[in-house]
């Protein structure tokens, strides 16, 4: 018969469809309680833990330097597996029903400009050999296609679909969405798979390899990235989701209405877009203060 825990992963995976990372993330966050509340209380079981021990936990996950944005994470995935024990009637009240979660400072993601896009795309602009075509295209995608990390690694060779101009990505909780390509990205593609034929042994699956033939990893994308941008941005931040970032702030820039934005990126709710105005409301102020007759 499976634990809790054990069940808890397979609701995750089957019904929640969340990916392996996710769901890794969630295990062990409880793992780790799990282990706090055996040395501080010599409870086995956490299905009986109360909130006054989770309360324990949280004071030594901060005086132990934690950032509260962190210690929320984990807070969210007891309270996630709170509530699966309620729906499955192994508990009847969940210890997380007064939880709030910790303050954490509101940060606005910074994008990159449309002058540090062209200026890179300038100085690679004739990339040679398989890495370096490899590697432009990658950035292109990022910035033209919105797509996040995951999705761009795991992006199939049988869903780059040349003669529609389409590619078909595999979102947050196993979403599928189609995403159109710009004329430009159909060239540099042509280009790359012509230099792709040069690695011997390729998995065929995966669209981007390593020059070994293998699918890219996580860190080697995030490594790609900030090694681009570094050559043409001062930015603290420099990464792919910075990118994804910066795709939806220059399409509401030049006049994109938020839902076709709110579909490019996959995302489920207006709400989750709506972060990405913030940036387009310092252009919205430029543009009013410039055209209101008022400020003549």
């Amino acid at each position: 018969m499976k634990t809790n825990k054990e069940a808890f992963q397979d609701y995750l995976q089957l019904e929640k469809k969340y990916s392996a990372h996710t769901i890794n993330g969630y295990l062990t966050d409880i793992t780790v309680f799990e282990e706090f509340n055996k040395t501080h209380f010599e409870q086995d079981n956490i299905e009986k833990a109360n909130y006054s021990q989770i309360r324990s936990w949280i004071v030594s996950l901060v005086d132990n330097g934690m950032a509260n944005v962190s210690v929320n994470r984990k807070m969210a995935s007891l309270k996630a597996f709170y509530k699966f024990l309620l729906k499955t009637k192994q508990i009847e009240v969940s210890p997380m029903l007064k939880h709030k979660a910790l303050k954490t400072p509101k940060t606005i993601q910074i994008p990159f400009s449309e002058k540090e896009l062209t200026d890179l795309m300038q100085a690679v602009n004739n990339p040679v050999g398989f890495e370096e075509v490899r590697d432009k295209l990658i950035v292109e995608l990022f910035y033209t296609t919105g797509m996040r990390r995951a999705e761009l690694i795991n992006l199939m060779t049988y869903n780059v679909d040349l003669s529609s101009n389409v590619l078909k990505v595999l979102g947050k909780r196993n979403k599928e969405r189609i995403i159109p390509i710009l004329p430009i990205i159909i060239e540099q593609i042509v280009l790359y798979l012509k230099e792709r034929e040069s690695v011997e042994e390729i998995d065929e699956n995966y669209f981007f390899i390593s020059r070994k033939g293998l699918k890219l990893s996580e860190s080697f994308v995030y490594r790609l990235i900030n090694s681009y941008f570094s050559r043409v941005s001062e930015k603290v931040k420099k990464s792919p989701h910075v990118l994804r970032h910066t795709f939806a702030t220059h399409l509401l820039n030049n006049g994109a209405d938020l839902n076709s934005v709110k579909e490019l990126l996959g995302h489920s709710s207006l709400a989750s877009t709506q972060v990405y105005t913030h940036n387009s409301l310092a252009e919205l102020k430029k543009v009013y203060a410039n055209a209101h007759p008022r400020n003549k």
